[in-house]
């Protein structure tokens, strides 16, 4: 996913395993102001970087983080988080709104495992049932 639009591109490997990355310090050497930017903004830019497609994520959205400045900005900025984490008190109801989707797209004849989360998610029960 992702074009290397800034040229940032790189892979690094780990026990074995090719790994790639999106260089916010290569970035900064093309004259942006990575430093200034808080780490939350990083993340932020990181993740559009690596999903950019000039569609969902355009050049447009990158650029709104690469300038981003604490005064704010009305422009918005799309998230595609590779993961989400749920405690088992906000994941339950999840859980069951997903149980009864299926079970209502199985009513109507459908294939109930067509109905899943777009995201990865992971929920946590941190406590004994």
């Amino acid at each position: 996913m992702g074009n290397d639009i800034f040229k940032i591109k790189r892979s690094l490997e780990v026990n074995g395993k090719n790994l790639t990355y999106y260089s916010l310090p290569e970035l900064q050497k093309q004259g942006y102001a990575i430093e200034k930017l808080p780490f939350s903004i990083r993340i932020l830019l990181e993740n559009a970087l690596r999903n950019y497609d000039d569609f969902a994520v355009s050049r447009e959205n990158i650029e709104t983080l690469l300038n981003w400045e604490p005064k704010g900005s009305d422009k918005d900025i799309p998230f595609k988080p590779a993961r989400v984490l749920m405690q088992d008190f906000t994941g339950v109801p999840a859980v069951v709104d997903i149980a009864a989707l299926r079970a209502e797209v199985a009513r109507k004849g459908k294939d109930p495992e067509s109905i899943n989360p777009l995201i990865p998610v992971d929920l946590v029960i941190d406590h004994s049932v």
